[in-house]
């Protein structure tokens, strides 16, 4: 049996047969924190311990609905909206979206929320500011989970060798130019959304977003060439860590999930699924949503 299956059996009859998402909307609270002047947006469900989960390109809070619905059982599940995207600020500049800012606002919400900890969750651009927030405040990580995005460490390493990979982050070279918001729309970004009814919202949502600054990201911290393997310092994440990925992710190839290993202290959970892409969340919501379920309420350690 799989890593996935056992995970995803050690907590089946403590979800139900599905997990109710209906007009999740309506069932969140939204707020805002303050990092910096800059007000972070997040919508949070439940109480318990504090989950975070931080979404990617191009992507909203609403993309965690269904793993909200779930963790809010035990957890206080918030999802935040991250600079520039939907009801959170957007300031202005590419320094503005630097990687230090993003794990700043993570904190903020944190602290705000009057926590010393979370179980930090990203996906994407959220999951590089994961990675960064669990290695700079390791005394606030309770637990790191990432989802399709591999360590960064090893997506250097494959830019550096992979030609397969240097091919595919074209997309982000592209993005890095200086023009290259003018050429997106609300409908375009919503694309890969298969839900119509979810697809209307993320149009609704994008419409209140600032392109330029969802591409700063990518021209403020996504690597340029010539790529070099060793150009990020090793700073291992103290915090245990769940990793899935979709490996049908043409953006971010499973090649750089080898090695993870080496960059972490505590235990490590790798679970990919053959089947899903980029936005695994969405692309197998069930299994994603019970894999970070079992391995939040039934942790390695105590198996």
């Amino acid at each position: 049996m799989s890593t996935a299956a056992l995970l995803t059996a050690a907590v089946i009859g403590q979800l139900g047969p599905a997990t109710d998402n209906t007009d999740i909307d309506q069932r969140v609270e939204h707020g805002y924190a303050d990092s910096g002047g800059v007000k972070v947006h997040y919508a949070s469900l439940g109480k318990g311990p504090l989950v975070v989960l931080i979404h990617g390109f191009p992507d909203f809070w609403y993309t965690w609905r269904n793993q909200m619905a779930a963790l809010s059982e035990r957890h206080q599940a918030v999802a935040i909206d991250l600079r520039g995207y939907n009801l959170s600020d957007k300031p202005k500049g590419v320094e503005s979206y630097d990687l230090k800012l993003l794990v700043a606002d993570v904190l903020a919400v944190v602290k705000h929320l009057g926590r010393d900890k979370a179980t930090i969750v990203g996906h994407d651009w959220g999951g590089a500011v994961a990675w960064l927030f669990a290695t700079t405040h390791p005394e606030a990580t309770e637990r790191l989970i990432v989802l399709n995005l591999p360590h960064p460490r090893g997506l250097m390493r494959e830019l550096a060798r992979n030609p397969e990979q240097r091919k595919n982050s074209q997309y982000a070279r592209d993005f890095q130019k200086p023009d290259a918001h003018m050429k997106l729309t609300p409908e375009l970004l919503s694309f890969w959304v298969k839900d119509p009814a979810a697809r209307a919202r993320y149009v609704e949502a994008f419409r209140r977003s600032d392109f330029e600054a969802m591409l700063n990201y990518y021209k403020r911290n996504y690597p340029r060439e010539p790529y070099g393997e060793d150009t990020l310092p090793v700073v291992k994440v103290k915090a245990p860590v769940l990793l899935i990925h979709g490996l049908k992710d043409t953006a971010l190839l499973p090649g750089a999930l080898n090695g993870t290993w080496e960059w972490i202290e505590s235990d490590l959970t790798l679970v990919t699924i053959p089947s899903a892409g980029h936005f695994v969340q969405q692309d197998a919501s069930e299994l994603v949503t019970r894999t970070i379920a079992a391995w939040l309420w039934n942790p390695p350690g105590a198996r």
